[in-house]
């Protein structure tokens, strides 16, 4: 068996689960240890980084950086599954929204909102994943939770009889971008639907830096593969990066907590985790400030 080490940018194609994708790629690679940073819907493509043997520890972290997505909103159309998979379940057949009222809209939905899962999402209620008790016809209650719409952008609009709006989202986690645009139709009065959707950067990982299946492949039989391998700690690039000082090195290796003078620049009453390296540069794991023992303390080590 293979054991890289690393993230894995891969061009995920319609058709596929996330799981899917995992799954093929452990055929691919021959190797087990490989987790994924953030569910995709079968028909969504775009940006999916796997996280590969001892960098599947970071997929948490990689999960919390914000998501950027390509989206074709189009209204005039509602169905149960919030996109054009499900059955319709409202139409108008003629829309009048002009740009600039989508625009007007667009404003509103920029920073914090409140948005409620939609019935066919992976949200667990009582240990069931919504989809399963939807696909059994239920609909339960469901609590709004806050999200953030770092960027909002109108790249396109399409003035058709049902008219189609594309939009550029720039987004936190769990951001369903089926239930923005059902929101955004509901605040411009008619029903709306998303047509298509593209992830086009997660993990700080763009779309250009993606590889497809052919290309794993073909890089496995090559035996390039590690050459397109980003290094997951460097991929966390929203963690604050500190250094241990060479005089504690030994003890940072091991796991111990270290003194507030340790650790360049000082990290001393930081009020989030942050990314600790040797002086050469290797990563040695997670760390944060811990203000009732005044040390740094470790979250999670990479020993080598």
């Amino acid at each position: 068996m293979n054991e890289f080490d690393g993230v894995l940018p891969v061009y995920k194609p319609a058709g596929m689960t996330s799981h899917d994708v995992v799954a093929k790629c452990r055929r691919l690679l021959k190797m087990k240890r490989i987790g994924h940073t953030g569910t995709l819907d079968p028909s969504v493509t775009g940006v999916l980084p796997l996280c590969l043997g001892r960098a599947t520890r970071m997929v948490e972290y990689l999960q919390e950086m914000p998501k950027e997505y390509r989206a074709v909103l189009k209204l005039g159309i509602a169905t149960d599954t919030e996109d054009l998979t499900g059955t319709v379940v409202e139409r108008m057949d003629v829309v009048e929204v002009r740009e600039e009222r989508m625009r007007e809209v667009l404003e509103e939905f920029r920073g914090p909102i409140m948005q409620t899962p939609p019935m066919y999402s992976a949200v667990k209620v009582d240990g069931k994943r919504l989809y399963e008790l939807a696909r059994e016809g239920k609909t339960v209650e469901r609590k709004a939770r806050q999200v953030s719409i770092h960027e909002l952008e109108l790249t396109g609009f399409e003035s058709l009889d049902q008219p189609e709006a594309s939009l550029r989202v720039l987004c936190s986690k769990g951001t369903y971008i089926r239930t923005l645009c059902v929101d955004i139709g509901a605040r411009l009065g008619v029903p709306s639907a998303m047509a298509e959707l593209k992830r086009t950067l997660s993990a700080g990982i763009g779309v250009d830096r993606c590889l497809t299946f052919e290309e794993i492949e073909r890089r496995m039989e090559e035996g390039t593969l590690e050459e397109a391998l980003l290094r997951a700690d460097k991929a966390a690039s929203h963690m604050p990066e500190h250094v241990v000082d060479e005089r504690k090195l030994e003890n940072a290796l091991r796991g111990q907590k270290l003194p507030a003078w340790a650790v360049l620049p000082s990290a001393e009453g930081a009020q989030e985790q942050f990314r600790l390296y040797a002086p050469d540069d290797r990563f040695i794991g997670i760390y944060k400030w811990d203000e009732e023992a005044g040390k740094i303390v470790p979250v999670k080590v990479f020993l080598p």
